[in-house]
């Protein structure tokens, strides 16, 4: 049976309509039920060769796509910076048709430059997977982020652009660096959900109103509505100069603190993409609270790129996990 996925890559989310990102969710919760087994591995990517390029530092996203091709039965090979031919000036092109060279099924390119992953695809025959480029976009992370939501408060039954309708998302922080914000707000909206942007004007211009979002520079104004309220990072290393006075002042604004908490939903989900400043964007306490739904996000994670992995390979959707 062929496949509904129709990309050789997974570079954004903004180019996906909902219908697509709903098979991958779909993909994701089989391989969620083969997770749960006591054997938790499936022979769909045996014979697969897939590559972790990651020229950017990161634990989570290289870990899970790691353990995911695993749980797949790919062979993984996993590449830092600090490892490569990058230190003696190998250019990404020539480093990407090296590992092609090789017969490399799969690259997961995360890249500081934004567009990285699309230029690489672009050259090679090879499927590439964007784990985070820049301030551009990740695309897995919304799959997961979208997927967790839908879980929790989602209606798995509905049309897929109306599974999160009504659904009310908060997301707060650093805007303007973050590839994350990005892609959460494509994949997001484009499951019918409402979602507004929190944070200091320099970190969130109004031009992200024409991305079909609401825009807000107080977040004590959206707490009590928010059915989900995702909390972001300061993106220090993006960042060329202090867009805000000081930690401090940040934490006293935009912080979800234990005073704000209180004027949330009582049934309100947290949730974080990592890593946490704890303190800072949240209170420590409320990230290991009852509402945070931040380890499950990790979780999800790992069924979500073993979906990916597979579609992208040629696999033929939720029917198919088990073959």
């Amino acid at each position: 049976m062929k496949s509904a996925w129709k990309h050789k890559d997974l570079i954004a989310i903004r180019p996906l309509d909902a219908a697509e990102i709903a098979l991958l969710h779909d993909t994701a919760r089989a391989f969620k039920e083969v997770l749960s087994r006591p054997i938790k591995k499936v022979p769909s990517l045996r014979g697969k060769t897939v590559i972790n390029l990651f020229v950017e530092p990161s634990t989570r996203t290289r870990t899970s796509f790691e353990l995911a091709a695993k749980r797949l039965s790919a062979d993984v090979v996993s590449i830092a910076s600090e490892s490569s031919s990058f230190k003696k000036g190998e250019t990404l092109k020539d480093t990407g048709l090296n590992l092609q060279a090789m017969n490399s099924d799969i690259i997961i390119l995360r890249h500081p430059a934004a567009g990285a992953p699309q230029f690489l695809a672009e050259r090679l025959k090879a499927g590439v997977i964007n784990a985070g480029d820049g301030a551009h976009e990740h695309p897995t992370q919304a799959l997961l982020d979208t997927f967790t939501i839908l879980e929790k408060l989602g209606n798995v039954s509905a049309p897929p652009d109306k599974k999160l309708a009504g659904i009310k998302i908060a997301i707060v922080g650093d805007i303007l660096f973050s590839r994350v914000a990005r892609s959460d707000i494509w994949a997001m909206t484009k499951l019918g959900a409402e979602v507004t942007l929190v944070g200091p004007t320099t970190l969130l211009p109004d031009t992200f109103r024409e991305l079909g979002v609401k825009v807000s520079h107080r977040i004590d104004d959206v707490l009590a509505e928010a059915h989900v309220i995702m909390l972001l990072r300061i993106q220090h290393e993006r960042q060329k100069q202090q867009l805000f006075p000081s930690l401090g002042e940040y934490v006293s604004l935009f912080g979800l603190t234990h005073e704000r908490f209180k004027r949330c939903r009582p049934d309100v989900l947290i949730m974080h993409p990592g890593p946490i400043n704890r303190g800072v964007e949240i209170a420590s306490e409320l990230a290991d609270g009852v509402n945070s739904v931040i380890l499950q996000q990790v979780s999800n994670g790992l069924a979500v790129r073993m979906a990916a992995l597979y579609l992208l390979t040629g696999g033929n959707g939720p029917q198919g996990v088990n073959s």
